[in-house]
């Protein structure tokens, strides 16, 4: 058997923990560092594994392989750089950077140091849509016409009051990098690049807590012709009510839709249809508020079948920027209703 490989974790809030428990339910893996800036993180670790307050120090002592960066979002472009230049992988949470600038500063220090990024982007492992990606890819659905992507969630005060970067412009980045890149993600996976932008942005019941946007609307052109509709908002009442891609197209007719891409809502299709597929429970929930589908543990064996098996890597580093690409073309667009 192959030597386990070795993580560490800088960050160790809701989705820190989260990548925790798979690196030790991994035969494969072994988590032996944490660093985080607060004292609660130092409470309830795992047997045999260190504690740091600086990454630095952690880099410095430890023998790591990888390093999961699961720090806000305007912490990772520094906190990955840092790792790759101490000679190890990354694996960056959603979003990758807050700019192509940072994306692109990352990428040439991982060519520089000969190791990998491995961007999050758990939702590309959802049924739903491996198995509409697999249609698309084998050409049955032709041509592509229209996209319509909603998101519909809550995020009330309790959630921007458990974490002081949450809502502030130049810590969280807006709705688009911290909510919803992963629907961006998906739009991308299964329809191309983004060429054109319109939309509209507002802050309505925000506003006393957050700098950012809480409610927009997008219409665009893809590269491959196809229209877009992106719906989103944070103010769906009292709970997440819907995250669904729907795609009209020249053979069939596709909806991914729940709350969190889980299910297959409907579909007509020329020829076999798919497998109706219903996942109600595999959601990250934090108690407070609940995220995308919980695929990390698939995130986790990816990185092992990359650098013990030369496997694919599920979502590059480039395609990590070519998200954030397209939500800075959405936000440079973006009129606010006033």
């Amino acid at each position: 058997m192959s030597q386990k490989i070795r993580f560490a974790i800088v960050g160790f809030g809701n989705i820190g923990r989260r990548h925790a428990g798979h690196i030790m339910h991994n035969e494969a893996t072994e988590l032996v560092a944490i660093c985080d800036l607060r004292d609660e993180a130092n409470s309830g670790l795992p047997d045999g594994v260190a504690f740091y307050y600086h990454l630095e120090t952690l880099l410095a002592m430890e023998q790591v392989d990888v390093l999961c960066v699961c720090t806000p979002n305007f912490l990772h472009e520094p906190h990955t750089i840092a790792a790759l230049q101490a000679g190890v992988h990354v694996v960056v949470e959603k979003p990758m950077a807050l700019s192509t600038d940072e994306c692109d500063c990352m990428i040439a220090a991982a060519v520089l140091a000969g190791k990998t990024i491995f961007a999050v982007k758990q939702n590309r492992y959802n049924p739903p849509v491996r198995e509409v990606k697999k249609l698309i890819d084998s050409g049955r659905l032709g041509q592509i016409f229209m996209v319509q992507v909603n998101c519909f969630w809550n995020r009330g005060d309790a959630y921007y009051a458990e974490s002081d970067w949450r809502g502030k412009k130049k810590k969280d980045g807006g709705c688009l990098f911290t909510q919803f890149s992963h629907f961006i993600d998906i739009l991308y996976y299964l329809n191309g690049t983004i060429a054109s932008v319109a939309g509209t942005i507002h802050n309505y019941s925000h506003q006393h807590n957050t700098e950012v946007e809480d409610t927009g609307s997008f219409s665009m052109k893809a590269e491959n012709g196809a229209i877009v509709n992106f719906n989103f908002t944070t103010c769906a009442y009292q709970k997440n009510m819907e995250g669904s891609i729907t795609l009209f197209a020249e053979k069939g007719t596709v909806k991914i839709g729940g709350q969190y891409l889980n299910t297959i809502e409907y579909q007509q299709l020329e020829g076999e249809a798919l497998p109706e597929i219903n996942i109600s429970a595999k959601s990250n929930d934090y108690g407070l508020y609940q995220g995308s589908m919980s695929n990390h543990d698939k995130v986790i064996k990816n990185v092992v079948d990359v650098l013990q098996h030369n496997d694919t890597i599920m979502t590059t580093a480039e395609e990590g920027r070519e998200v954030v690409h397209i939500i800075e073309q959405m936000y440079f667009a973006a009129t606010d209703i006033i």
